[in-house]
C-alpha cells in the first residue's frame, strides 16, 4: 500500500492488545450505569477501530460473538446487538482501505454514518420487538461515538507508534 507523505510507519500490532483492548471495551459497557440513552457503546468503538486497523484478525465473527455477550448482558433481544456490530463491522471493513487516507478527524466524520445505522438497527429490533422508544437522546450516542473516534485512534495506536530499538544500521 502506499503511504501517505508524512506517514509514520507503525509497527505490527499485538495480538493480545488488540484482544485485550477488546475485552476491556466489553467490561466498560457492562458497568452498571443504568440504561442512558445517549451513553456512547465503547465496544462498538472499539470493534470499528480494529476493524478498520486489522480487518484480517478482527471481523464479523468477533463482532457477532461480543454482539451475543451484550445482548446476555442486557438482557435485550438475543440477536439485537449482534446483527448491529456485525453490520458495523462489515461496512467498516467495507470502507478501511478508503479510510485509512484520510486524517484521524475526517475518520470521525467518515464513520459517523456507520455508528447511526448500528444504532438504527439496534432501535428497529426493539421497535419490533414490542420496546419503547428511548427518545430523541439517542440520538446523541453516534455523535459521542465519532467525537471520540480521535482520542480511541491515539490511544490504540500508541504501541504501534513507538520507536523500535534504534539501530546505527538500520534507519527506520
Amino acid at each position: 500500500m502506499i503511504m501517505r507523505p508524512g506517514q509514520q510507519l507503525l509497527l505490527p500490532a499485538n495480538p493480545l492488545f488488540i484482544w485485550g483492548s477488546l475485552l476491556l471495551a466489553l467490561v466498560v459497557n457492562l458497568l452498571p450505569v443504568g440504561r442512558v440513552a445517549w451513553l456512547p457503546d465503547v465496544l462498538a468503538l472499539v470493534l470499528v477501530f480494529w476493524s478498520v486497523h486489522q480487518p484480517l484478525r478482527v471481523g464479523i465473527g468477533a463482532a457477532f460473538v461480543f454482539g451475543l455477550a451484550m445482548d446476555v448482558h442486557q438482557a435485550a433481544l438475543l440477536g439485537q446487538h449482534a446483527l448491529a456490530y456485525t453490520a458495523l463491522s462489515f461496512f467498516a471493513i467495507t470502507i478501511h482501505r478508503r479510510l485509512l487516507w484520510f486524517s484521524v478527524p475526517s475518520q470521525a466524520v467518515q464513520v459517523l454514518p456507520l455508528f447511526f445505522a448500528a444504532h438504527a438497527i439496534e432501535l428497529a429490533v426493539r421497535m419490533l420487538a414490542g420496546g419503547i422508544f428511548p427518545g430523541f437522546s439517542a440520538l446523541l450516542a453516534p455523535l459521542i461515538e465519532a467525537l471520540l473516534w480521535p482520542v480511541i485512534s491515539v490511544a490504540l495506536l500508541a504501541p504501534q507508534r513507538r520507536a523500535p530499538d534504534p539501530d546505527a544500521n538500520r534507519p527506520l
